[in-house]
């Protein structure tokens, strides 16, 4: 599955480079019209990140997230300061399927490991990004020396199956994915799914991800940038099914 994206600050749909703030390139004013085309063109899954609530702690586009699940009608996850099991409650309650855990994975691990219990690996995803192999927290502004390898470990025997893993250097730059970082782990943790994001710029990226085990996709600016479609992630995801 490729999972279009949709990134949320300000109200607006945009991207950032390499998860820069300070380098924003602006998609759509209108994130809700966004969604609805990318379920016209015929897309089931959708994934939506809070960038202003990554960077705060605690999520500020809950209204405008309800809306879009509302209009794409789809298999939709979210992501950004989602730090506390009364966020967790109302985005699922509001009808998106999976929340995404990211900082607060490696901050306060038992607390994700009782979310995983409570509402189990269905609901429940492990955001992992970072650079050169190290967890980046609090929206990437800051860096860890956890491995993307140790905390996928500690969360995989607390019983999640599905993590988002990003490479800080990739994301935004449409050079291409770290192929090398996202084999490895999916290698390494056979039994998860290890959902590829970050650098995707061609439909050829897309390929040489599923020739080396990655089954799911998350892509962004390569649809802003016109380097793939709408269609052609369409026809690759019913390919897949």
């Amino acid at each position: 599955m490729i999972y279009p994206a949709i990134d949320l600050q300000g109200g607006s749909s945009v991207r950032l480079y390499q998860g820069d703030f300070k380098q924003e390139t602006l998609v759509s004013a209108d994130p809700i019209r966004q969604a609805r085309l990318i379920r016209e063109a015929g897309i089931g899954g959708l994934h939506l990140v809070d960038l202003d609530g990554a960077k705060t702690g605690q999520p500020q586009n809950f209204e405008l997230v309800s809306q879009i699940v509302k209009v794409f009608a789809g298999e939709t996850e979210i992501g950004g300061g989602i730090r506390n099991e009364q966020t967790i409650r109302r985005y699922l309650k509001s009808g998106v399927d999976r929340v995404i855990l990211g900082s607060v994975a490696l901050k306060d691990p038992e607390f994700t490991k009782q979310m995983l219990e409570k509402f189990g690996s269905r609901a429940i995803t492990i955001g992992v990004d970072g650079r050169d192999g190290q967890v980046a927290t609090d929206g990437w502004l800051n860096q860890s020396t956890t491995s993307m390898a140790d905390l996928i470990a500690v969360m995989t025997a607390a019983g999640a199956k599905r993590f988002i893993v990003t490479d800080t250097a990739t994301d935004g730059t449409l050079t291409g994915p770290n192929i090398e970082l996202l084999q490895g782990l999916q290698q390494k943790f056979p039994e998860t799914r290890i959902v590829a994001s970050g650098g995707v710029g061609s439909l050829d990226d897309l390929r040489k991800l599923n020739h080396a085990g990655l089954k799911d996709v998350i892509v962004g600016k390569a649809i802003a940038a016109g380097k793939v479609t709408l269609e052609q992630i369409a026809e690759v995801n019913e390919n897949a099914g």
